[in-house]
């Protein structure tokens, strides 16, 4: 057993003692951290700034008409692409120790920062926009020379009644277009939705004319979007990986797509820039797939619905079948970004018991063998990486939820970091490689 000061020597040793000052291994919350404010893990807390009263004097943050831009003054031939692979992490930066956790993405050598915006906590009447706690993210993530990508959930339920997306999408494009109007390349890029195949991402059930629906929306919010900022990539939302077909839990991911890509004679083609992705893992290693190289988990029962395994969307390399489905449908010129990836270890949620089978170490060597994977060998005929970034999931939710008292969480299990902010074994060994392939890209 390793214990806590002869880690610290051996880290010393390595020549990483940096990481634990700015990661603080004696668990304490920095000054500056509220405590007594739990940190939220499952949905941002709604801004703190009150909606003036009718006879108050201070004007809204943002009151934006609707203004509906015609789609052919800005559609492109081609879409936005990354010259080599981009690392970044998914964070939750709302109400905790932002200047820590930045600080700790680029010491793990992360180029992007993940951070979901709930659409619902920001609108607070139709048209007005309190942005407060987004202000305070975008500038010091800017200020720590990260860049941001911004994926946009949950309309208001003036909008939508249960919280999915809204029935028209211009209310959508308004939201969007005041975002970028406000913080131009400050995000680099926003992947419009979450999981949208999901009942529970799309208002509690999921129909076969939610797909072509969701085009109109993606097409509504790249027009607003790219009307203000061309740079910004558009991201067309990441199903969840699931061979699920239930209209209360979900659209198998591929047939999603599909639905997607055909609609209106593939209408969709210029209104993203690339393919966001969720390629599932549980507790199968990087290199397996099913059915030609399925996982063997020791320990697993044998029993399907508990080693989960015995289906190609348990398995990382599912985003093959993506980017074959990509390719098959003529939408093979756009980049898949992996928007969320990872592998759980021991946890106390039901349904995440695959945990239990990959131990911290084992979580480490997964996650640095799927990015091998992904540099070394997902690349096009002409050599170009088909995956422009990959978001591992996550960085800081070990400690929200320790702060919470349930470090044992399944959001916390997928952790780089521990509930006392101290470095993972994956954290650890992404410095050394994100060095590594950054200096073989030339960067």
């Amino acid at each position: 057993m390793i214990t806590p000061r002869s880690r610290r020597q051996f880290l010393r040793l390595i020549g990483i003692a940096p990481i634990l000052a700015a990661c603080g291994t004696t668990g304490n919350a920095p000054a500056n951290q509220a405590t007594s404010v739990p940190a939220t893990v499952l949905a941002p807390q709604p801004t703190q700034t009150d909606v003036p009263s009718a006879n108050a004097t201070t004007i809204p943050t943002a009151v934006i008409p609707t203004v509906v831009v015609q789609p052919t003054a800005i559609r492109q031939v081609d879409p936005l692409r990354t010259s080599y692979l981009e690392f970044g992490v998914v964070g939750h930066l709302y109400y905790t120790d932002r200047s820590r956790v930045l600080t700790l993405t680029r010491i793990a050598g992360f180029d992007w920062i993940r951070q979901q915006v709930h659409w619902k906590d920001i609108e607070s009447t139709p048209g007005v926009y309190y942005w407060d706690e987004v202000d305070h993210i975008v500038e010091d993530v800017a200020a720590n020379s990260v860049k941001l990508l911004f994926n946009i959930v949950q309309a208001p339920d003036f909008y939508n009644a249960t919280n999915g997306k809204p029935s028209d999408p211009l209310t959508m494009g308004n939201f969007v277009e005041a975002m970028v109007k406000r913080y131009g390349t400050q995000i680099g890029a926003i992947e419009i939705w979450n999981e949208p195949n999901l009942a529970v991402e799309n208002g509690g059930r999921i129909a076969e004319e939610d797909p072509g629906r969701y085009v109109e929306l993606l097409i509504e919010c790249y027009t607003r979007i790219k009307a203000v900022e061309p740079s910004i990539v558009v991201l067309l939302a990441a199903p969840s990986s699931t061979g699920v077909r239930n209209e209360s839990i979900a659209m198998p991911d591929e047939d999603y797509l599909r639905a997607v890509y055909r609609y209106k004679g593939g209408i969709v083609r210029d209104y993203f820039d690339a393919q966001a992705a969720h390629p599932g893992a549980a507790a199968n290693p990087p290199d397996t797939m099913f059915p030609q190289n399925p996982s063997r988990i020791e320990g697993c029962l044998p029993a399907p619905d508990r080693c989960w395994n015995d289906h190609p969307t348990h398995y990382f390399r599912h985003i093959e079948d993506i980017r074959r489905l990509m390719v098959d449908e003529g939408f093979g010129e756009h980049q898949i970004w992996i928007t969320e990836y990872g592998w759980a270890t021991l946890n106390n949620t039901p349904n995440f018991e695959f945990g239990q089978f990959t131990s911290l170490e084992q979580q480490a060597e997964y996650i640095t063998r799927a990015i091998n994977t992904v540099y070394e060998e997902y690349r096009d005929e002409q050599g170009r990486p088909w995956v422009g970034a990959m978001f591992l999931w996550n960085m800081n939710f070990a400690v929200l939820w320790g702060a919470q008292g349930n470090p044992a969480h399944e959001q916390a299990s997928f952790s780089i970091l521990n509930p006392d902010w101290s470095p993972r074994p994956t954290f650890i060994a992404l410095q050394g490689l994100h060095q590594r392939l950054k200096k073989e890209e030339g960067r």
